[in-house]
């Protein structure tokens, strides 16, 4: 997590569920020393939600198999009603449970055992991710939607991916300053990121 993005937000706040205390202590070590905010951890999934919904977390990193509740049982209870980036972790990898846990509101997996590069990689992309995906749906619904709001929304992100190429092949900017800078210009211009990532590809519009 860069100085930059916990000076904007605050420290990111994570709830962690795993119900291996030797991993869940591994686990809390490398994000506190990484600069994240641990404010719930407990080892059963159904603890998981009740923790979510007390602490308003930004990220939960959930174990797929936990007593009370699974990983991803748990995720679509937390993902339901609130806006909280998902990260499971498991000890295999199988099509089946990724497809589910994606169905859930997962946003990733992690495969165990991981090393501390690993985790802190999956983290930042998670929560670069969801911030995209939660940014797009709120401009959708501020704006509303010319078809379907899913058809918007995957109009709005092809656009928007294809002009944070293009910044980051041009004017050397990381993916997350990328969507950044369109993101702060449509606000700015009381104009959708669609537009906005149109007037980048186009050239009519740099940093």
């Amino acid at each position: 997590m860069s100085d930059q993005e916990k000076t904007k937000r605050g420290p990111v706040r994570v709830v962690i569920a795993e119900d291996e205390a030797i991993v869940r202590l591994d686990l809390k070590e490398i994000l506190v020393s990484a600069g994240y905010e641990v404010v719930g951890e407990t080892g059963r999934g159904d603890d998981a939600v009740k923790l979510a919904a007390e602490t308003k977390p930004d990220l939960a990193i959930l174990d797929v198999k936990m007593p009370g509740m699974s990983g991803i049982q748990a995720a679509r209870e937390m993902t339901r009603d609130a806006k909280v980036a998902v990260m499971v972790l498991t000890a295999f990898s199988q099509r089946e449970l990724i497809e589910e846990a994606r169905d859930a509101g997962v946003a990733a997996y992690l495969v165990k055992p991981f090393r501390r590069d690993e985790l802190l990689s999956a983290v930042d992309n998670v929560l670069a991710t969801c911030r995209e995906e939660w940014a797009i749906d709120d401009e959708i619904e501020t704006f509303g939607s010319d078809g379907t709001a899913a058809e918007d929304k995957i109009a709005t992100r092809r656009l928007v991916e294809e002009a944070k190429g293009k910044l980051i092949a041009t004017a050397r900017m990381t993916e997350q300053d990328a969507f950044s800078f369109i993101q702060r210009t449509a606000m700015r211009t009381r104009t959708r990121m669609r537009e906005i990532a149109r007037q980048v590809i186009d050239g009519s519009l740099s940093p």
